[in-house]
Formats: C-alpha cells, sequence, structure tokens
C-alpha cells in the first residue's frame, strides 16, 4: 500500500479507531504558563499514522523518541532515547539509577526477544537487613524506602548499552543525547511533576542533594516555570564519552557507593536513613541476562511477556490461560468482570508462592504456563460467587486434574512500589520494544548521587522484609527481587498487533490482564481499553478499584461478593491504577498510538507521520 493510500485508509477509520469512553476524549495539555516561558509540546493521548510510533507518559520524552525515528533510527534507537528523556522528565519513576524490563520484536527474524535489567543486592547483603535486631520485626517499610540499605544495583544504563549493540542502529553516545540536550535546556513543569515533588518534599528535604536538585528555594517547582537538570546532563555527556564503564566503574561508581553506605542526612533530618551495602565491586559485576520471553497462545493470538525475575509475563500468562475456557466475549459485562477478578486472584496466588529469581529458585515457568494447569485452575472459578481471599496457590507439577484443590502456603504482604514507566515505540520496519522502567517508590530511595542529577532506586524493597527459607522471593546476595513489571508484545500470525504495559506495582499485572481483556473480549478500541475504568484484585479479600470503576460496576459484582475499596497510593492516595502506554498495528502497517488520556496528567502518543490528529 502507497503512503497516499494508506494515509486516505488511516483517515477514513480514525474516528472509529479512537473512540473513547465518556470522559476520556484526548485533549490538548493544559499547564500554567508565564510570558515568555517555553511551552510543552502538544500531548496527545492518541496518535494514527505511519512510518513509526512512540507512546509514553510525557510529551518532552515522546517527542524525542518520534525524532529518533525521524532521523532513520529503529524502534530500539527510539526506546532508549526515550526512556533517557524519561530519566529527565519523569525523575521520580525512571533513570540511570534504576532498572527495567526490555521486550523486542524483530522484524526481520520475526522473533521476540527479552532483556532482564533488573537490580540486584549487593554481594554483602544479609538476608535479614530489613529486620529490627531489638524487636524482632521488621523496620517501617517507610523508613526502609529512604535509605541507602533498598538502593539495588543500577541496570538500566546496561540495559541501554545492550539493547543498542544488539538490534540498534545508533551509538548509546548518539542516543542519549537528545536527552542530555533536554536536560540541558529544561522542560515545563507541569501540575504532575510539581504534585509528585510535594508529595516527598518532606523526606527529600531530609537528603542534601535531593533538597538541593528538586527543592529550589525549599519548595517544589511551581507550575510554569522550567526545571533544569545541568547536573544530569553532564553525566548523560560523560557516559556519551567514556560508554557505560563511566558508570559502573571509576568514579561515579565510587561515589554511589559511598552515598549508599552514608546516605547525605540534613541538618535534622528525621529518618534513621540506614546505610546499604552497595560496593564498586557490585556495580563492576553488574549483568544485564537475556533470556526467552513467555509466551501463551489465547484466542489465535501469541502473548509475549517478560520471564522471571519478573513475575509479569508468568502472572498475565497464566491468567489468560485461566480465561480461555471461559470466552470472555461471548459474556456479559459482569460475568466478564466477575471472570477477570477471579483469574487474577488464582494467578496471584500462584505467583506468591512459586516466582522469584530463576538464578535462586526453581521456578516452574512452563508448568505456570501450561494450558494443562491454566484449565485446572480455571475450574477453580465460581461462575456465581466469588471466592473466599486469599485463595491457595495450585500445584503446577506437570499433572493436572479437573478442579484440583489448591495447597496452603503463607500469604506475605506486598510492597512494590506503584511509581514506575513505561513505552512503546515501532518502526517503519516493523520492529517493535516494549519497556517498562522504573526506580520503585516515587522518587525512588530519595537520594540523589551528588552534583550527578539522578536519584537512586529503592528496589530493594521489593523482596519479602522477613527472612522466610520457603519464600522465593526472600533476600539473598546477588539476587533480583520479584517484580511484576510486564511489558507485553501481541503477534498475530506471526507479527506484532499490540504491544502494551504500564507502572503502578503488582496492579501492573493486572492493568495490561485488563487492558488485554478490553482490547480483545470486550469489543474496545486500543485508546478506549486504555481509558476505561480498573480495579485491581490480587489475592486480597477486596477488590482495590477506581472510582469510576466502583460507580459504573460496584451494583454489579457485589452480588458475587467482589467487595470494591477505593484504590490508593500510600504516599500520595491518588485513586488511580497504572498509566498504559501502547500501540497497535494498523491494516497496512499504520500505527494506533494509545497513552492514557487523564491518568498522571495524560500521556504523549505520535507517529513519525500523523494522519490523525493534525
Amino acid at each position: 500500500m502507497t503512503p497516499k493510500k494508506l494515509a486516505a485508509t488511516l483517515t477514513a477509520s480514525a474516528l472509529v479507531l479512537t473512540g473513547l469512553t465518556a470522559g476520556g476524549a484526548p485533549a490538548q495539555a493544559t499547564v500554567e504558563s508565564r510570558p515568555h516561558t517555553p511551552q510543552p509540546p502538544p500531548k496527545n493521548p492518541t496518535a494514527i499514522g505511519y512510518g513509526g510510533a512512540v507512546a509514553s507518559v510525557d510529551p518532552e520524552a515522546t517527542k524525542v523518541g518520534i525524532g529518533v525515528l525521524r532521523r532513520g533510527g529503529n524502534a530500539v534507537d527510539a526506546a532508549v532515547a526515550t526512556a533517557a528523556a524519561l530519566g529527565v522528565t519523569e525523575p521520580y519513576s525512571a533513570g540511570i539509577g534504576g532498572g527495567g524490563y526490555f521486550v523486542y520484536y524483530d522484524a526481520k527474524t520475526r522473533k521476540v526477544h527479552t532483556i532482564d535489567g533488573r537490580e540486584t543486592a549487593p554481594a554483602a547483603m544479609p538476608g535479614d537487613a530489613f529486620m529490627n535486631d531489638a524487636t524482632g520485626q521488621a523496620y517501617p517499610f517507610a523508613q526502609l524506602v529512604t535509605s541507602g540499605v533498598s538502593v539495588g544495583v543500577p541496570g538500566t544504563l546496561a540495559t541501554w548499552d545492550s539493547a543498542l549493540k544488539s538490534w540498534g542502529s545508533l551509538s548509546l553516545k548518539r542516543a542519549i543525547k537528545p536527552a542530555a540536550d533536554l536536560a540541558d535546556r529544561g522542560f515545563v513543569v507541569d501540575q504532575t511533576f510539581r504534585n509528585q515533588t510535594l508529595d516527598n518534599k518532606a523526606r527529600f528535604a531530609q537528603v542534601v542533594p535531593t533538597a538541593k536538585l528538586f527543592l529550589p528555594g525549599g519548595d517544589a517547582p511551581q507550575v510554569g516555570t522550567v526545571f533544569k537538570n545541568k547536573e544530569l546532563a553532564r553525566t548523560y555527556e560523560l557516559i556519551g564519552k567514556q560508554g557505560p564503564s563511566a558508570f559502573y566503574r571509576g568514579p561515579l561508581a565510587a561515589e554511589m557507593a559511598a552515598v549508599v553506605k552514608t546516605p547525605p542526612k540534613a541538618p535534622g533530618a528525621t529518618l534513621p536513613m540506614f546505610p546499604g551495602y552497595l560496593t564498586p565491586a557490585d556495580l563492576a559485576k553488574y549483568k544485564v541476562l537475556k533470556q526467552d520471553p513467555t509466551k501463551v497462545r489465547y484466542d489465535g493470538l501469541e502473548v509475549y511477556g517478560m520471564a522471571p525475575s519478573s513475575s509479569g509475563g508468568t502472572t498475565v500468562g497464566e491468567a489468560l490461560n485461566i480465561l480461555a475456557p471461559k470466552k470472555l466475549s461471548k459474556l456479559s459485562t459482569p460475568d466478564a468482570l466477575h471472570n477477570y477478578l477471579e483469574a487474577s486472584a488464582l494467578s496471584f496466588a500462584d505467583r506468591n508462592a512459586y516466582v522469584g529469581d530463576p538464578a535462586f529458585v526453581d521456578v516452574p515457568t512452563e508448568e505456570l504456563l501450561s494450558k494443562g494447569f491454566g484449565a485446572e485452575r480455571s475450574c477453580q472459578i465460581d461462575p456465581d460467587q466469588a471466592a473466599v481471599k486469599p485463595v491457595k496457590p495450585g500445584s503446577p507439577d506437570g499433572s493436572y486434574a479437573p478442579c484440583a484443590p489448591g495447597v496452603t502456603t503463607t500469604e506475605r504482604p506486598d510492597t512494590e512500589g506503584l511509581s514506575t514507566t513505561h513505552l512503546v515505540a515501532a518502526d517503519r520496519w516493523g520492529n517493535v520494544v516494549s519497556y517498562t522502567l522504573t526506580i520503585e517508590q516515587t522518587g525512588g530511595s530519595g537520594i540523589t548521587v551528588p552534583g550527578r542529577g539522578f536519584l537512586l532506586n529503592n528496589e530493594l524493597t521489593d523482596f519479602s522484609a522477613v527472612p522466610d527459607p520457603a519464600d522465593p522471593n526472600r533476600i539473598e546476595p546477588n539476587k533480583r527481587p520479584r517484580s511484576s513489571m510486564s511489558p507485553t508484545i501481541v503477534l498475530r500470525h506471526g507479527k506484532p498487533f499490540l504491544a502494551l504495559g504500564s507502572p503502578g506495582g503488582s496492579t501492573i499485572i493486572t492493568t495490561v490482564l485488563q487492558t488485554l481483556t478490553n482490547r480483545l473480549d470486550r469489543g474496545m478500541t486500543l485508546p478506549q481499553a486504555v481509558a476505561a475504568p480498573r480495579a485491581s484484585q490480587r489475592n486480597t479479600a477486596n477488590v482495590t478499584a477506581e472510582p469510576a470503576f466502583i460507580e459504573a460496576y460496584e451494583d454489579d459484582l457485589t452480588p458475587y461478593g467482589h467487595k470494591l475499596v477505593l484504590a490508593g497510593d500510600a504516599l500520595t492516595s491518588a485513586a488511580e491504577i497504572g498509566a498504559v502506554a501502547a500501540l497497535e498495528v494498523l491494516p497496512g502497517g499504520g500505527y494506533l498510538a494509545a497513552a492514557e488520556p487523564k491518568r498522571r496528567g495524560g500521556g504523549s502518543a505520535a507517529t513519525v507521520h500523523q494522519v490523525w490528529p493534525r
């Protein structure tokens, strides 16, 4: 199909493909501005076009990624460039002080590849690092978050380097240069950035370099002002000149280790800021892992995700296998939602019981993703009544019978942070990237590396705090904490159809699952599937839900026995679940890119040759 014919086809179908639920119409960004202040790029949550696409939570980052594609870069180049820009504009969610998971579809080989760039525990970290010897109890989570002890060995920069060397066309220096320029010139502060800073003001103020960078004059940057991060610009420039060794070896590595060992407290700081165990040797030996993706078939489609150490691929995949016999597309909305919630609970029971870092735990990945196990678990769903939670995990042992009872294990609290970010990218050749990256909690550990412009993660709080030999996610040296990040690529007839992912801690899994079922089973367009109100059942007594979901479906779901309660981040009380970035490949090779219309202030989607909106 010629570009002219493709453009005509895409234009004709734009309104149909972008039909949104009530309240979800695309809107331009509305931020307070001051005279002579640069304006941020337009923030369109939905875009249709061809030549490539990018979607992320931020318009500056999406603009950077699209710029790379327009200059001839491929999807991997664009994904790394976008991620580096998010390190500038979304520093409380992502950056080189964290880690993540990278899923890539190679159009030449028609294969899906993944990179595990998850943080690791330092070699000297003891199994009881989060325990208070005086009380025999774990330290309060709020104390562990803002501390050196929560900091894992970062994997983000190594992920970028590995992806570019394996499949990119740009050098690391060229890929991150637009982000360095962005950090140098600054970006316009919006209400979301100010709110996130204010939410963390109390703890940021207790860390000297963090207060200096993110609380200039003692307050969060005002909406409409330009926030510049010259320190990060210089750090990116250093990495561009010297490569990853500038980060994982040498002075910067020593500085990271020093600040983790002795967090720079401000006078009068009240948080204990426990020292951590990170050393230059830990940084020098860090390696990403290339591994096979998870894969399940669902309604004739192939759904690929991240294998452990992430629990995203196994849990989303298992839930789809549980739902497959239910034929959601033929059910009423209440029945479909009931089955979605019950499948989520069952798959979370198995996640918690069996999934951890496979270098330390014998994870039954193949069995968790088997059709037989999914069918056995599916039989546990009562079509008329919600099970009493928590439900027991199943036995992924290769021997499956209809309606087999679960097994007893210990339920453990989930402390995974909600503040992460996700992006998708595709190019004119048909390569696709789905990439989730994070520094964990909003603001990570709260510790900025002095003079370097980036926050360190608090990923190690994803481990279970209380030592238990039976726990697959207990703390061990050099181990990767279990994650819920779920970057996903869906193929139809061996070629990309969908790519999606989300932030949100353990709600990432349910957000991706719900978005998939919305699009594949419930007749929604991709923008509708992204905008629809959400609920998350993670094998708990109550279902956490957004206000709009409660308003729309509480009366329908109460007769089944589901109790809906308001979702909320313990740090910010924001009753939102996830923030999806996604794309869909359209007939003829066009792209529909979709980001959130409202959550987290709304996301940004764009295509190289944009047909809609103009």
